[in-house]
This record gives structure tokens, sequence and C-alpha cells, in this order.
């Protein structure tokens, strides 16, 4: 189950993990030449084609470690789904976002514009399959004569489910350990990686609200891999998920195995049954696939001395 875009959100509201994604998902040079002692938060204004507030983006100004540009703008998108025409909303909202840098920095005529990277973050479960550019969305031949009035950008993606688990692990840092849980499919490795989440945070004093965030994102791969009634509550630290997900994946591996036994039994009583009686009905196939442990003890018992297939089955009017 993929983190909301509202969870991602708060989780790269924190400059420690925006610098982490620059410098380990973002091209070496371009993150190389950066200042992140000294970025900040910018507040967006503008508004979607519905009138309401762009949410789904954060944006941070980053100064540069070189005079030629003093800033450049990063533009996080975070996405759970392929969006065939991201570019074309990238392109829009870099153009507002240009639009109110010139109204609020006041840019006299000839003032150069800020550089914008544009990232786009996704989570989702199929490869991303749309453009990165406005260029593949054109039906336009490259070579037309068209082509030098057509409008050009773009984007940066993240694909977290194609970026391999083990350049992952490799990795240090909470971001790598957010795509490592994310990507996860397998219960019993999520202890293992909520203990390196709380061994970051031991090492990282002041991040309360980020250690909050992680515990959301834990407690939802919890609930997607090892299941529950319904859905798991997120307590106050880590360390309390750490704990209910070791209990809970021990509930899951006792289920797995009765789970297993019942499977087991079940394929014996049908063997022994066809052996007995040939091909069995529709409905008795059904009824052993859905019958407690118990139950399929009760019917291996009673077909030892059984002379009819209702004889295994009494309460069956049709087996």
């Amino acid at each position: 189950m993929p983190a909301s875009d509202s969870l991602y959100h708060r989780l790269f509201s924190h400059p420690s993990m925006v610098e982490q994604l620059i410098r380990g998902f973002v091209p070496e040079e371009v993150a190389a030449g950066l200042d992140f002692t000294r970025m900040e938060r910018v507040n967006a204004k503008f508004h979607a084609r519905d009138g309401r507030r762009r949410e789904g983006d954060l944006i941070w100004r980053v100064p540069t470690l070189s005079g030629e540009v003093v800033h450049i703008y990063l533009m996080l998108e975070f996405q759970s789904r392929t969006d065939w025409w991201m570019a074309i909303r990238v392109m829009v909202y870099v153009g507002l976002l240009w639009q109110q840098l010139i109204q609020e920095l006041k840019l006299p005529a000839g003032s150069p514009l800020p550089p914008v990277l544009p990232v786009v973050l996704y989570n989702g479960e199929a490869p991303w399959n749309a453009p990165l550019d406005t260029a593949g969305l054109m039906g336009l031949d490259p070579d037309a004569a068209l082509w030098p009035w057509q409008p050009s950008i773009r984007y940066h993606l993240i694909d977290e489910g194609r970026l391999g688990a083990d350049d992952l692990a490799r990795r240090d840092g909470l971001v790598a350990l957010l795509f490592r849980i994310e990507t996860c499919t397998r219960p019993a490795e999520l202890p293992g990686l909520v203990r390196e989440v709380i061994g970051w945070f031991q090492g990282h004093a002041g991040h309360d609200s980020l250690k909050l965030a992680f515990g959301e994102v834990v407690a939802q791969a919890m609930a997607a891999l090892v299941g529950g009634d319904g859905p798991v509550a997120v307590p106050s630290g880590l360390w309390e998920v750490q704990d209910m997900l070791s209990e809970r994946i021990k509930i899951w591996e006792r289920e797995l195995r009765a789970e297993a036994r019942a499977e087991a039994k079940a394929e014996m009583l049908s063997r022994q049954l066809r052996r007995r009686f040939g091909d069995l009905p529709a409905d008795t196939d059904r009824l052993i696939a859905s019958a407690s442990i118990d139950q399929l003890d009760t019917y291996m018992d009673r077909l030892m001395d059984a002379r009819t297939l209702a004889e295994v089955f009494p309460d069956r009017k049709h087996a």
C-alpha cells in the first residue's frame, strides 16, 4: 500500500529529506552545486484550474555554490498513479511559479528567471509510462518547420519501484529506507527496516514530527503486508511500531502455519475420497476447501468407516 500524497507532503516538508532525495536520486552534477544548508520553503500561491490551492507539490529555494546562478527552485510533485499529461502539468506549474516570482521579487525587464528543477516522485505499483517531456507528447516531427515554436519542458522522474532493491540497500539515509519500506513485499523484512529507521533517529535528534510520519509509513506497510482486521492504529513512536510489528508477524506466522496444515489435510482428504468414491461433486470440493482443521479431522474420522460419500458428509443433502 503506497503512502498517500499528503503523507509524502509531510515527509518532504523536512529539509533533511529533500537533501537526501536530491543528493541520492538526482544526477550528481546537479546536487553537487547546491547549498542545502540555506534552503528554504516557498509558499506557492498559485491555484489549479479548478480554483483549488495546489497541495500536491512542494517548492524549495536552494542557493547555489557558484556565482553563475544565485538560486534554483526545486518543485516536488508526488504521484501514486501515472499521469500521461504530467509534462503539461509541470509546464503549467513552472509557468505559474515564474509568474509568482516575477511579481513577488518585482523583477525588472531584462532580469533572468531563476531555474526550476521539477521532480516527480512516483510510488505506484505499475511502471511509469508517461513521456518525461513535452516533446514526447507532440504530434510533430522534430524536423518540422513548426518545431522551434513548440513549448519545451522536462521533469526528472524517480520511480520507486524501479530503483532496485540491492541498490537501495547500499544507500544510507531515510529516503532510501522510505523507498525500501514502500517496496517491501516480505513481512519478515519489515522489522529489520524499522530497526534501521530507529537507528537513524537515535543518531539524529530533533526530528519528532518526521518520526511520527515514518510511524505512519511503517504502519501502512504493515497493514498491507501482514493484514489484520481493519486499519492499523499509528502508535506515538517507532519503537512501539517495532514491538507491534514483531507481535503481528508472530501471529501472521502462526496463522500461515495453520493455513498450510489445513491445506495439506484438505488435499489428503480429497485424495482419499477420490480413491474410495471416484470423482467428487463440485459442492463437495467447495465444502472441503472451506472447512476448518477440526471439520477436516471429523471428515477423516468418518471416512474410516463410511460406505458412501453421504456418510462422510451427512449434513450435505447432495453430497
